[in-house]
C-alpha cells in the first residue's frame, strides 16, 4: 500500500508538540496592526496551541506528524 502524503501548506503553518498538541501561530497579525491596540498586538506573539477540533483537521492533513 503506498504512503499517505502530508499537505504541504499543513507542514509549513503547524507544529506538533511533545505531547501531541498543535502548535499554530497567533492569528489576526497579518494586515491592519495600526488599528490594533497595543495591548492586542502584544497578546499575539509567539504560537498558541489549538482547540481539538481544530487540532483533529490539522492532523487529517498530516498523517505522520504527532503520533
Amino acid at each position: 500500500m503506498p504512503k499517505m502524503k502530508t499537505k504541504s501548506s499543513a507542514k509549513k503553518r503547524f507544529k506538533f508538540s511533545a505531547t501531541g498538541k498543535v502548535i499554530a501561530p497567533q492569528a489576526g497579525k497579518r494586515l491592519g496592526m495600526i488599528k490594533r491596540t497595543n495591548k492586542q498586538i502584544r497578546n499575539q506573539r509567539g504560537t498558541m496551541i489549538l482547540a481539538p477540533g481544530d487540532a483533529g483537521l490539522v492532523k487529517i492533513h498530516m498523517p505522520y506528524a504527532g503520533k
